[in-house]
């Protein structure tokens, strides 16, 4: 696996010789999937905490994660596939090599409420109460998982030259942006805004210490700073929660507001076919909305009661 340096210059930090992944026994494994894998694991462990914490079987949820992980990483490929189907229609064994990148956590949320209400009628549980208790798992699955972008060098934002500035070897570039310098003008036929964010990137390069590099918004630890935010408020407001599926309404409201912004900085967006909308930023602006709608109509009810 080729080691190259990530940069935040003006912060002065540097990781390098940094490889995608390691090779045990001549197998390489990649840190993409060793990130999830752990976010997975501490997801779990951190759900059955919250169970623990609000009287429940902290069982009920290793139960339920043995089949939301399965059927939520199968989810999130099937959504990154849909949307980028030209990139897979000629290669439809690439579909399913996701050690180099490719779920969307989007995909995965859907998938994973889906099986929760089928869960919640099996086991007869009510589905706010367990879609408030596993958010806490899925939200640090998301504050971990993001890290496995930055070892693929992917989902990086437009170009960006100020103080959180992250800059990639432009060899070493993962991601869309490396497929779209081989054909910018067929992959980006009628999104102009995405090919002019790669354009910016590719016409402001910086060399440091005789290396090429690109300058861009490290969109990946915006989204995992802004999660584990949220992550903390739902851990202390937790205890206050007026019903049950509250907290994960308002991890909706939250995840939605912040991905909305991030969203709108990254250059690997999907987009509606044949559009220039992008599906998760559109997605993310619905869900804001209802997400508010609802607490706000079901406060008001509270308040009459």
């Amino acid at each position: 696996m080729q080691k190259s340096d990530i940069l935040f210059q003006k912060l002065g930090i540097g990781f390098h010789n940094l490889g995608t992944g390691i090779k045990i026994f001549g197998i390489d494994i990649a840190f993409y999937g060793m990130v999830i894998a752990l976010g997975m694991v501490l997801g779990v462990l951190l759900a059955q905490w919250q169970a623990k914490r609000t009287g429940q079987n902290p069982e009920t949820y290793l139960d339920f994660a043995l089949y939301a992980i399965i059927i939520s990483v199968i989810g999130a490929r099937l959504y990154y596939v849909i949307f980028s189907w030209s990139d897979y229609k000629d290669n439809l064994l690439s579909v399913f090599d996701i050690r180099s990148g490719g779920l969307a956590i989007y995909g995965g949320v859907i998938a994973g409420a889906l099986t929760g209400i089928i869960y919640c009628k099996a086991k007869k549980i009510h589905f706010g109460l367990l879609a408030d208790t596993s958010i806490f798992g899925l939200l640090i699955g998301q504050i971990i998982g993001r890290w496995g972008n930055f070892f693929n060098r992917e989902a990086f934002g437009m170009y960006y030259d100020g103080l959180l500035s992250m800059q990639i070897n432009l060899k070493h570039v993962g991601g869309d942006y490396t497929r779209s310098l081989q054909s910018l003008t067929t992959q980006y036929a009628g999104k102009p805004e995405a090919l002019k964010r790669i354009l910016e990137i590719r016409d402001n390069t910086k060399w440091i210490g005789g290396t090429e590099y690109i300058s861009v918004h490290p969109t990946f630890l915006y989204e995992s700073v802004w999660n584990l935010c949220l992550l903390i408020f739902l851990i202390f407001y937790s205890k206050h929660k007026k019903f049950d599926g509250e907290l994960v309404t308002i991890y909706l409201l939250g995840y939605g507001l912040g991905r909305f912004w991030i969203e709108g900085l990254r250059t690997d967006q999907l987009f509606l076919w044949g559009s220039p909308l992008a599906v998760s930023q559109l997605l993310s602006g619905a869900l804001v909305v209802i997400a508010g709608l609802f607490l706000l109509i079901k406060r008001v009810r509270l308040k009459k009661s």
